[in-house]
């Protein structure tokens, strides 16, 4: 039985709640919500605590990858069902549920549509409870496995530029395909990936983190503007650190992802890599990923992505820290994490202790 029911308002909540936790990455709420409704038009997708499967069991990550401001970018629900398709061909081994690779507006609800349509389970688990950059960062620490194969399959784009692509080797190899494919398609694609049992999941990725955007969501949505602001403060543990008028947004899409930064009131600087890394304020450091960075409009409340910002807008940031957090192993291991540096060029792993 599922843990809860998946309506529509859970949906809403998801979308909404993984947005914030998305930290300006993570997909669009509109391509969300889109996706979560259409899943429950389709059939019902069930969702299960990690608990209620065998140590044993086969689980899939489904994810979207690429650059959510590709203008060109093309991905429709159908296209994670083709993924997963290819990848059960290719393991030829029985999938038992599907996790997503990260909390997003997007991606807290990747699997649900697959779920309406196999009668597979969505877990309640992520490969990560926010969102990162990086298809490793969203791997379970598979990186660190030696000899480990990658198995992975991708479906998206448009017309000429539609593409499908199932790949098998190191997980570095089989990831930087998939992302010179998600450029190829238009900027983005649906992708399924490295099954692995239950209890290594258990031990690696962030059980409970769709419940916990769902609750992010519904505290978001309860009330209104700042109230709402506050309410997703509280609920995280985080702080809100200012409101604001944007001076100055760069964005440069370059290699598959969103690079830039953000300026508030010619005083607060946010870098990004697709979701924010750094947050500073007149060259001092507030927050660092993996701490939760994220922009809401000031009015509404609603989350603003980094491919969504634009000069002159009213935007409110808060900052939860990462001891706050869903986190996968991923967000302990330095390898995984130099290459931030090495894009926004800023340190990140010095202020991870």
């Amino acid at each position: 039985m599922p843990i809860i029911k998946l309506d529509e308002s859970m949906v809403t909540y998801a979308v909404y709640g993984g947005a914030v936790l998305g930290g300006g990455g993570g997909g669009w709420i509109e391509e969300g919500l889109k996706i979560g409704r259409l899943a429950l038009e389709v059939g019902q997708p069930k969702l299960l605590t990690v608990d209620e499967f065998d140590e044993d069991d086969l689980l899939v990550t489904v994810s979207m990858v690429g650059a959510p401001a590709a203008k060109d970018q093309f991905v429709k629900p159908i296209h994670y069902a083709r993924a997963l398709e290819m990848l059960s061909q290719q393991i030829g081994k029985p999938v038992k549920g599907l996790n997503t690779n990260e909390n997003g507006a997007g991606t807290t609800v990747n699997g649900w549509f697959q779920s309406a349509v196999t009668g597979l389970p969505i877990v309640d688990l992520a490969c990560n409870g926010r969102a990162h950059p990086t298809g490793a960062m969203g791997s379970l620490n598979l990186s660190e496995m030696e000899n480990y194969v990658s198995h992975q399959a991708a479906a998206g784009g448009k017309d000429a530029n539609y593409i499908e692509l199932s790949v098998s080797g190191t997980l570095e190899k089989a990831a930087s395909m998939i992302r010179k494919v998600s450029v190829e398609a238009g900027g983005l694609v649906a992708v399924a990936r490295n099954p692995v049992t239950v209890a290594y999941a258990k031990q690696h990725g962030a059980a409970g983190a769709i419940t916990q955007a769902i609750d992010v969501g519904r505290a978001l949505l309860s009330r209104q503007g700042e109230a709402a602001i506050d309410a997703v403060v509280s609920k995280l543990g985080g702080t809100f650190v200012a409101t604001g008028t944007v001076t100055d947004f760069q964005l440069e899409t370059t290699g598959g992802f969103d690079v830039g930064t953000v300026q508030i009131d010619h005083s607060y600087e946010m870098t990004f890599w697709n979701e924010y890394m750094t947050l500073e304020k007149g060259g001092e450091r507030l927050s660092t990923f993996p701490d939760l960075i994220m922009t809401l409009d000031a009015k509404t409340a609603k989350p603003i992505v980094t491919a969504a910002v634009e000069k002159g807008q009213q935007l409110a940031v808060i900052t939860v820290p990462k001891d706050r957090l869903l986190l996968s192993s991923t967000m302990r291991n330095e390898k995984l994490l130099k290459p931030v540096e090495d894009i926004i060029k800023k340190s990140i792993i010095s202020f991870l202790n």
